[in-house]
Formats: structure tokens, C-alpha cells, sequence
């Protein structure tokens, strides 16, 4: 499948500011973004692409050879040390697509599908050693159900970690289809029939495997320390994991208080807003796009400008 970004013109039209600035993709992916953020900015502004995954850096990075932009390979959780190396500050704005590319998706060996066969992997950095076989293989029942339910939010989540341990008892898991069949063969009738019974399941054990929420919770002090006052980050979210994160982070910067409504006095420090919503609601695909690419059906985009 083509890589399709989501929300691109909305997003673009909200973090961008001036034309000359300083601004971070913190999610290059395929690029789609950062092509029309680049379409937008003038010769003297200055762009950190950054990527966790080398493939899709070098390939992205061939295709959108531009001398104003530096393709960095690192996770976005190390913002900062990666802003230090690159002398990089007073950011005008910075991107951030939680979505897990077309690329690593479409890639059947690289283990993200359950509709194609390949080694259980899920990496999104390949240079990493923890893959979704050892968390499979290796994890207790009770590790697998917490991770199962905690990052899929799967109902079902003790019933297909018991099923996943009965399985290895024989042999180890190996491959995706494997695994998927284990999870239909566990679940009920009922709930295969609705949607496919293991893309939570899959969900989770990808989430774990890259610890995606520690990052999130990571960056996202850093990115807004980054930006200059004026200066705005937005991020795009997929699941509602992510969303409660970023929603929360949001909610309590632009506040001048975070102490409990029932408080008598206050015991946050006097906390003063950092940042102001700049869309109290999310920004969802138009019914349009949602047709197009139907991965956008769940994308949200939050925005926050900081003071």
C-alpha cells in the first residue's frame, strides 16, 4: 500500500509558523508530512527528520534529499540529546505521528500483520534485541494478560494468554499466523465474527515491544521545552491509549492549577500554564479521507501552543 499520511493539510496549517524557522518531524515514516511541510517553507528554514527505523530513514531520506533537512536515526524519546547534538533550539514547530507506518505494516517480514506470515518480530528499530518472539515465548501467563489487556485493551486478554501458553508447551510460537490462529481458536465464535479476534492482541504485543506509550510519556515534556514561546506541537494519535496521554499532558499544561477542585489550598506549587489549546476538541479526517485510507478512520490530532 502507498504511504497515505493522515490529517495532512490540517496538520501542517496548525504548526506552522514562520517560513524560516526551526521545526521537527519527530515521526518521518514516509515522509508525507515533511514533503508538504517542506513545499511551505522558505530557503532559510531548517528541519530535524528524525526515525527510529533505518530502512525507512535511507529511504525516505533518498527520496526527499533537501539541504535544509537532517535526517537523524534515533527514537524521539531522546528529543533532547538529539536537539543538543544538532544545536537546535527555540523550535517554531514539531510534528509527531503516532501511527505505525504503511511501510512496516505492507513489509509482511517484518512481522506487524496478522494477515501475513513472517517471524514474530513487531521491531520498529531492527537494531533493538527484544522482539514480539521473545515476549511470546518467554513472558509468563500473567505478563502476557497485563500487557494484552493494559495495551489492547482486550477483554478476551487472560483467555489468549492462557491459550498462548498452552500453545508453547508444545513447541514455540514462531510466526504471526501462527500466533493469530492461536488467539481465533481462543476466543468466541461471536467475537470472531465481528472483527478479526487478534489485532489487539497484536496491538499490545507491538506496543510492548517498542515500548510506545514510555516514549510518548518521555517526548513529550522535551517537545514542548523545545519550542520557542508562539511555537506549537502536534501530534496524531491512533488509539485511545495515546490519545489519554496526550489529552492529559495537554490538560494539565495549560493550567494554572492542577490541584483537585476540593482542595482548600493549593499544593501543586502555584503552577502556571506553559501551554493553550489550540483545539479544545480534536481534529478528526473528514469522511473523505476516511474512505480514501481507511487507517485514518481513528486518527485524532491534538494541538498545543506554547506560551
Amino acid at each position: 500500500m502507498t504511504h497515505k499520511p493522515v490529517l495532512l493539510q490540517e496538520t501542517i496549517d496548525h504548526i506552522l509558523g514562520d517560513p524560516n524557522g526551526l521545526y521537527i518531524d519527530c515521526t518521518l515514516g514516509g515522509g508525507g508530512h515533511l514533503q508538504e511541510l517542506m513545499s511551505r517553507l522558505s530557503e532559510g528554514a531548517r528541519v530535524i527528520a528524525i526515525d527510529r527505523d533505518i530502512n525507512i530513514l535511507e529511504q525516505t531520506r533518498q527520496q526527499l534529499a533537501d539541504d535544509r533537512i537532517r535526517f537523524v536515526h534515533a527514537d524521539f524519546k531522546d528529543l533532547k540529546q538529539i536537539l543538543n547534538k544538532e544545536e537546535f533550539a527555540n523550535v517554531d514547530g514539531i510534528m509527531i505521528d503516532l501511527g505505525v507506518s504503511s511501510f512496516q505494516l505492507d513489509t509482511p517480514e517484518r512481522g506487524f500483520s496478522f494477515h501475513s506470515d513472517a517471524d514474530l518480530d513487531m521491531r520498529m528499530d531492527t537494531s533493538q534485541k527484544l522482539k514480539a518472539w521473545d515476549i511470546i515465548n518467554t513472558y509468563s501467563e500473567a505478563e502476557l494478560a497485563n500487557i494484552i489487556f493494559k495495551y489492547g485493551e482486550e477483554r478476551y486478554g487472560r483467555i489468549i494468554s492462557r491459550a498462548i501458553v498452552q500453545a508453547r508447551e508444545n513447541k514455540n510460537i514462531d510466526t504471526t499466523l501462527e500466533l493469530a490462529e492461536i488467539i481465533k481458536n481462543a476466543v468466541p465464535a461471536k467475537y470472531r465474527r465481528e472483527k478479526h479476534p487478534a489485532r489487539k492482541t497484536f496491538q499490545a504485543v507491538r506496543i510492548a515491544v517498542n515500548d510506545e506509550l514510555g516514549a510518548i510519556e518521555k517526548v513529550l515534556p522535551q517537545a514542548l521545552e523545545a519550542l520557542k514561546s508562539g511555537g506549537k506541537v502536534g501530534i496524531i494519535t491512533f488509539h485511545s491509549l495515546e490519545d489519554r496521554m496526550v489529552k492529559k499532558f495537554f490538560n494539565e499544561k495549560s493550567r494554572n492549577c492542577i490541584c483537585p477542585p476540593q482542595m482548600p489550598v493549593c499544593t501543586c506549587g502555584g503552577q502556571r500554564a506553559k501551554v493553550k489549546l489550540v483545539n479544545r476538541k480534536p481534529v478528526t479526517p473528514n469522511e473523505e479521507e476516511c474512505l480514501i485510507n481507511h487507517r485514518a478512520r481513528s486518527a485524532k490530532l491534538r494541538v498545543a501552543q506554547k506560551i
